[in-house]
């Protein structure tokens, strides 16, 4: 069999055998076929398409590529969830501690985050002495004595994704639905869990821009999930304005750890008692979604999520006093009140502004190897369908450094719009698909 010879047959829009892709992937970890070649192939797949079954196969083999987690020693159902990213998505930090509270076992494996997207791992290097870096019987022992373990991606896992992603970033090929959904699927696979929950985002601060095209990615991720005998649901979610009021990670951790002690904003606490309640429900801890969302309610206002939470933090090396006292984690010297130049009703807030100045600030990275500063970000006051007049107070900058400030001013400023009339707000959660 010949590298070449795929990509001809893909090129003319044909169906790949099994025994293809299975040529494709082992040749792809082992180095036999050369980047040119793997270039030229997933471009072919990204204009001619892969059915479900090629989607699925790919998928398959993608996830058997490198080590796969045994969980079946850990006792129970073990859950994951996933999102592909938006902005103040700290979503993890509340929901993992609130479903393990229910005595569900949250079993994830996080990245890091890459252009405007922040990753969890980054979010929780802000909590000092936390690891990330715990090795499998580490994570394993966690799992089985408080059912909670987040840890940082290992380099044995899912090696032909990490091949494919590297390559799809520098070729035009990122785009693609079927690629998309064997990258995600491939690694939650690898993971272990035995339910996987979704959180496909959509809109300016997110990767699908448009609901139809979030929803024709969940479809996808669903069926293939299903044949390979996963239990996935996907959640759509608006991703037009950021989710709560922080962005960065010191900001994010305060704001989760706020939002389990019943404190958090509206938009944040709604999505991650819903999903929590799916999970739950997913897990058969209960027999409907309202049921578990008044079990979840009672155990932020009792203090177990939190409490959960500490557990976490301890098990994990780092300082649990975080909790009460946030002046623990980094914080930035600076702080810039932004102000309303205009009267009226805030139309839009722009995610992807917000998340660029954030990262002007050193919030981001635009390569893996690049440092980002933990304490700073921004801070809203004010969101999407609030009345402003000339002079309130819309948000704050979190700095360290001042280099890039004029242009963070003029970006925060560009990313909200002042208008006559209050936007409609669409759903937080647009659809789940299960």
């Amino acid at each position: 069999m010949q590298i070449v010879d795929l990509i001809k047959k893909k090129r003319d829009k044909q169906e790949h055998t099994p025994e293809e892709l299975k040529f494709l992937i082992d040749g792809t970890v082992d180095g036999s076929i050369k980047d040119y070649h793997l270039s030229a192939w997933l471009m072919a797949a990204f204009i001619q398409g892969l059915s479900i079954e090629e989607t699925t196969e790919l998928t398959k083999l993608m996830a058997y590529s490198g080590d796969v987690l045994d969980l079946s020693s850990v006792p129970g159902i073990k859950i994951d969830k996933h999102s592909t990213g938006g902005v103040g998505d700290k979503v993890t930090l509340v929901l993992a501690p609130l479903v393990a509270s229910a005595g569900v076992i949250v079993a994830k494996i996080s990245g890091r985050g890459l252009g405007h997207t922040g990753g969890t791992v980054d979010k929780m290097d802000a909590i000092p002495g936390l690891r990330t870096d715990l090795t499998i019987d580490e994570f394993l022992h966690q799992l089985k004595t408080i059912g909670i373990s987040l840890i940082g991606q290992t380099q044995n896992l899912t090696p032909a994704d990490k091949i494919f992603y590297a390559l799809r970033d520098v070729t035009g090929t990122v785009e693609s639905l079927p690629l998309i959904t064997a990258s995600i699927l491939s690694k939650k696979i690898a993971a272990g869990a035995d339910i996987i929950l979704l959180d496909i985002k959509y809109g300016s601060g997110a990767f699908m821009k448009t609901f139809e095209d979030a929803k024709k990615l969940s479809e996808m991720l669903v069926t293939v999930g299903k044949k390979l005998g996963k239990s996935v649901t996907t959640a759509i979610s608006d991703m037009d304005q950021p989710l709560g009021f922080t962005i960065g990670h010191t900001l994010e951790v305060i704001e989760a750890i706020e939002t389990l002690k019943g404190k958090g904003p509206q938009d944040l606490t709604k999505l991650c008692l819903r999903y929590a309640a799916i999970l739950l429900h997913k897990a058969k801890k209960v027999k409907t979604i309202e049921e578990a969302e008044i079990l979840l309610k009672k155990n932020i206002s009792n203090g177990k999520a939190i409490e959960k939470f500490r557990e976490f933090i301890e098990a994990q090396g780092g300082n649990p006093d975080v909790i009460n006292n946030y002046d623990l984690m980094p914080k930035a010297e600076h702080h810039i009140d932004i102000l309303s130049e205009h009267t009226g009703f805030v139309t839009q807030l722009s995610a992807i502004d917000v998340a660029e100045t954030a990262k002007l600030l050193g919030a981001g990275r635009d390569r893996k190897e690049d440092k980002i500063d933990l304490g700073v970000g921004v801070e809203l006051k004010i969101k999407r369908g609030q009345k402003v007049n000339k002079g309130t107070l819309l948000a704050v900058l979190h700095a360290n450094s001042l280099k890039h400030i004029e242009k963070a001013l003029l970006l925060i400023q560009h990313a909200y719009v002042i208008g006559d009339k209050a936007p409609l707000n669409p759903p937080l959660i647009k659809e789940i698909i299960s």
